[in-house]
């Protein structure tokens, strides 16, 4: 049994327990907590390369106590040549290699502006303080974790055909096995130059220089000046209010819009008591509701039809909510995209939150690992149509659609809680879980996590899109949701991966700091 963690000088939540102490490491040496989660980024993208790298793209709420989130958009976009000529003759986008490395990282340049953010809260931390565990990491070697042996294996024909994936991610040419010593050494040089010539070398440096004369060798249509071009981006966070909270998300091109939702059509319809038949088909039920939505209207965010705060308006909120029959599952044959990612949230002893998400989109991304700097590119531009007329259309500079969306919530009483998961369009669904467990029914965090969960849908590459339940829930619950005509399928996992990676942390008012981490995981919740 996992029991919530409790302590009063920080804490920092990871799926890796390496990038947990990471940041709380940080914390100890009196960095505050986006200086922490800077830290746990880095050490992360080292040791869970399947679910993130640096050439990745990544979101940040930052909380100061008394003050309005900011959020930090740090999604790429859309190559210049990436347009209808430099796919001529594709029926779409290839979903590995050069070609599907189209999209700008935007990751690095989320550290970048979350430490601007935090400039004015003291002294801060030089970089090589900062990257210092995820250097070591990568030049000394981490343990290879089940998943990442598990998902190698599973996607090894395809990698194999992406360059420079076997000289980075396979040992010996063979997939890596669960406890063997992966070192990255080339990775471990690219951090080691950031630590020394600044995060901004990634984008206007001899990075950047080098990284986008190995991405166009090899085949990609991103160019250096796309790398000059970035720079991440402070946006509005969408919110929504509950009885007892405010929650808060990303704007487009996320699915932020769809995570509030769902908590803000199930407050109207909550039932008595969690984790019955009334709690899931609620939440179930809501998530359809948002999904339509959200694929009706979230887009790059220059082309977004209407205004996604207006979505959650108390009119539109109610009206949807009594379009939801508590007895009967609306017929769903909708078909979502996978996604893999990773979440993690820090709360420095001042009480500044951050909950932050950092992803390449399909395990490995696109599998290109550039030969000199080590660096794993996404593929989260595969999620455009090559009809540039479409909602997610494809042209140069647009922003693809993200699946990625970290939450945050303040209660009324004072309380702090940031909270997200990893798992594609599993992440509204389990943040709606672990939210509306602790927060709407009164579970204690760590049980908020650890209980059963269910995803509707697919995520982790699969096809199906029906319901689909650990196997800890209840045969009655079961039963009854099929009767009601939900499309159940019981998974053989008791902890099952396809549910994510969760975790959140609550700051009492008192100073008091709750955390909880997801059992699926190799993660921890480290404290001060």
């Amino acid at each position: 049994m996992l029991y919530t963690q409790r302590s009063y000088g920080g804490s920092c939540v990871a799926p890796h327990h390496l990038a947990a102490s990471a940041g709380r490491d940080i914390l100890k040496q009196g960095g505050n907590a986006v200086e922490a989660m800077v830290a746990a980024a880095a050490a992360i993208a080292v040791v869970y390369p399947h679910m993130n790298a640096l050439g990745g793209d990544g979101f940040w709420l930052i909380h100061e106590p008394g003050q309005v989130p900011v959020a930090i958009d740090a999604c790429g976009p859309a190559a210049a040549l990436a347009n209808g000529d430099f796919y001529a003759g594709d029926t779409h986008i290839p979903e590995r290699g050069p070609k599907a490395a189209l999209t700008m990282a935007g990751t690095i340049g989320g550290w970048q502006e979350a430490l601007k953010v935090a400039s004015g809260w003291g002294e801060a931390l030089p970089l090589s303080t900062l990257l210092a565990d995820a250097i070591r990491h990568a030049d000394q070697g981490v343990a290879v974790s089940q998943s990442q042996e598990t998902l190698t294996a599973k996607h090894l024909e395809r990698l194999l055909q992406s360059p420079g994936f076997s000289e980075a991610l396979l040992i010996n040419g063979q997939v890596p096995r669960e406890g063997e010593r992966l070192h990255q050494p080339r990775l471990a040089a690219t951090l080691t130059r950031l630590a020394t010539a600044g995060l901004d070398d990634f984008y206007r440096g001899e990075l950047a220089t080098g990284m986008a004369k190995e991405l166009a060798t090899l085949g990609s249509p991103l160019r250096l000046d796309d790398f000059h071009a970035y720079r991440a981006q402070r946006v509005t966070p969408l919110q929504v209010s509950l009885q007892d909270a405010t929650l808060y998300n990303l704007p487009a091109p996320t699915q932020g819009v769809a995570s509030l939702m769902i908590l803000a059509i199930y407050e109207r319809i909550k039932a008595a008591e969690p984790n019955g038949f009334d709690h899931l088909h609620g939440l179930i039920e809501a998530t359809k509701r948002a999904f339509l939505l959200r694929d009706r209207y979230v887009t790059d965010p220059n082309r977004v039809p209407v205004p996604l705060q207006g979505l959650l308006n108390e009119e539109r909120i109610s009206a949807e909510a009594a379009q939801i029959n508590s007895a009967q599952a609306l017929p769903w044959p909708f078909n979502p995209a996978p996604g893999d990612t990773i979440w993690m949230g820090t709360v420095d002893s001042e009480g500044r939150s951050v909950s932050f998400i950092q992803s390449i989109y399909w395990e490995f991304g696109s599998g290109v690992v550039l030969p000199e700097s080590g660096v794993l590119w996404q593929n989260r531009g595969i999620s455009f149509s090559l009809n540039p007329d479409d909602l997610r259309g494809l042209a140069p500079g647009r922003k693809p659609f993200h699946t990625l969306n970290p939450a945050l919530a303040t209660f009324n009483d004072g309380r702090t809680m940031v909270y997200g998961t990893m798992g594609g369009e599993g992440q509204p669904q389990t943040q709606a879980a672990v939210f509306s467990r602790y927060a709407l029914h009164g579970m204690p965090l760590q049980q908020a996590i650890t209980a059963p969960r269910w995803l509707l849908g697919r995520t982790w590459g699969e096809s199906s899109t029906n319901l689909k339940l650990e196997d800890r829930f209840d045969d009655a619950l079961v039963t009854a949701l099929a009767t009601a005509g939900h499309d159940v399928e019981v998974l053989p996992e008791a902890f099952s991966d396809t549910m994510g990676h969760a975790g959140g942390i609550v700051r009492h008012p008192d100073g008091l700091i709750e955390s909880a981490h997801d059992p699926r995981s190799n993660g921890g919740a480290a404290s001060v």
